[in-house]
């Protein structure tokens, strides 16, 4: 299955149908949130296919030989396949809002808003110098990894991530467990691994959290990373929503 057909299929509307609510609730609480299965089994294939069309990608990165884990990613080149367009945008949309109220409660003053729309974010991005295209395929074999990072790529950088997964955990791989970790001020790390969902995926920070506090909110300091993958093949989307310098 090709991205277009892949795109013709609905996916903003599987994006907006999701619990936004609920979702915004796990945020809160929980600094991360999961995403039900948006894709079937065909459409993970597709896309996880992708990593194998080099002409769709403007670099692939070898994380062994930069220490950053063991396995690959290769950022898609513009113009993006039309399904990571059109899931890029309809989660935009809906974390926008959430994203600015974050903001202001990290500012703690007045912080301007995020635009409705992802064009519009965009070209904030652009303005800022930072006009390369960041949604991402990731590959994993048994032994790859990922060290914990965050994904800041120059001064404009939006609160959340989506990470998508393409393969059955369990089943097309084991181990792979999808990792955050908290960085509370003065107070110890507090660690979690997930299991990302067949077609389905997590909300993450890319940076920090609000975390209320007996005077107000403070900031807390998210890493992500993966586990080691015991066996198999694991794949996922990652969708970052500004661009690189």
């Amino acid at each position: 299955m090709t991205a277009t057909l892949l795109a013709a299929a609905g996916l903003a509307h599987r994006v907006d149908a999701l619990d936004w609510e609920a979702i915004g609730r796990d945020l809160d609480t929980d600094g991360h949130a999961l995403v039900p299965a948006l894709l079937d089994p065909g459409e993970c294939r597709g896309l996880a296919a992708l990593h194998d069309r080099p002409e769709l990608f403007r670099g692939r990165v070898d994380m062994a030989r930069h220490r950053f884990g063991a396995g690959e990613y290769q950022y898609f080149a513009d113009p993006l396949p039309e399904a990571v367009t059109e899931l890029r945008a309809a989660f935009y949309r809906h974390l926008a809002p959430v994203a600015t109220d974050w903001a202001a409660r990290l500012g703690g003053g007045r912080v301007a808003a995020f635009p409705a729309d992802l064009p519009a974010y965009l070209a904030r991005c652009h303005a800022a110098g930072q006009t390369r295209p960041t949604p991402l395929l990731l590959r994993y074999g048994p032994g790859g990894h990922n060290t914990l990072h965050q994904d800041l790529y120059g001064r404009e950088a939006f609160p959340f991530q989506v990470v998508l997964g393409l393969d059955r955990p369990g089943v097309d791989y084991t181990g792979g467990e999808f990792l955050l970790v908290q960085q509370r001020p003065r107070a110890q790390s507090v660690g979690e691994a997930v299991a990302l969902p067949f077609g389905g995926g997590l909300v993450f920070p890319t940076r920090e959290r609000p975390v209320r506090g007996g005077r107000g909110h403070h900031r807390v300091a998210v890493r992500h990373g993966v586990s080691r993958v015991r066996s198999g093949l694991r794949h996922t989307l990652g969708l970052v929503f500004h661009e690189a310098q």
